[in-house]
């Protein structure tokens, strides 16, 4: 699964002892991160969103300012990056492991800067072009008021970049879909070679789907992100179905 996603914790604000239980179900980011890209590399539709952003970035004027939150190992960073090589781009990542990767990976790039923290603890207020958030809002508290934090973030008429996994993650179907790919393209044993040096991705996609079943990743349809990006203040541009049905993707511009 395509992550980018932060070790947010709980999807709610206010925790009754229930749902403080809940906290430690969710995925352990840092160990998603060992393995987070030697997977994603051979994901089809991983890459197609990839694709889709650096297809997106040619549609519009250059942006001065950039933030990629919850930005993982910094993959859509380092398109920003090369796409835009005069833009100022922060990625914000709160899990150590995952920051650490990145660093590691963009450190040929001088446009970048990191911010260790969760959306909600970033400073800024309608200084922002564009705010990129790809498979990380499900996994943060509160998201309806963390798309807010991202309108805050954006001048009027500012861009939203936005992809969300919305539905319930089903690790059988997502093994299956890889390992066929995998074996088209490097045979039987090239395929479980990635697998074995990919595994710990699916013991997270575990904890990452029993999260979700639990309430404390967000599950959402796809008109039920549509009306809490509007409601936060954007207007959507463009809207589609994307990750084999499991996630959403909104291009959206932050209303005045």
């Amino acid at each position: 699964m395509q992550s980018n996603t932060p070790a947010y914790g709980s999807g709610s604000d206010s925790l009754d002892t229930s749902e403080t239980a809940n906290r430690s179900v969710r995925a352990d980011w840092s160990a998603y991160a060992t393995a987070y890209d030697l997977l994603s590399e051979h994901n089809p539709e991983y890459q197609a969103i990839l694709h889709d952003f650096e297809a997106f970035l040619a549609t519009i004027e250059t942006p001065r300012i950039i933030y990629d939150i919850g930005g993982g190992t910094g993959n859509y960073t380092e398109i920003a990056a090369r796409a835009c090589p005069e833009s100022e781009i922060r990625l914000a990542e709160p899990d150590a492991g995952m920051i650490g990767t990145a660093r590691s990976k963009l450190a040929a790039h001088k446009n970048i800067s990191y911010e260790a923290l969760p959306l909600e603890n970033i400073v800024g207020r309608g200084t922002a072009d564009l705010v990129v958030c790809v498979h990380a809002l499900y996994a943060m508290p509160a998201p309806e008021q963390r798309l807010e934090d991202m309108r805050r973030l954006l001048r009027p008429g500012g861009w939203l970049y936005l992809v969300d996994l919305g539905r319930h993650m089903n690790v059988a179907d997502w093994r299956d879909y890889l390992f066929s790919q995998l074996k088209k393209k490097q045979g039987l044993a090239g395929a479980l070679g990635v697998f074995w040096q990919g595994r710990e991705i699916a013991k997270q996609n575990k904890a990452i789907l029993k999260a979700q079943k639990n309430g404390v990743y967000w599950t959402h349809t796809e008109a039920q992100i549509a009306s809490a990006a509007t409601a936060a203040g954007f207007e959507i541009q463009r809207q589609e179905v994307v990750y084999r049905g499991y996630s959403d993707l909104l291009v959206c511009q932050a209303k005045p």
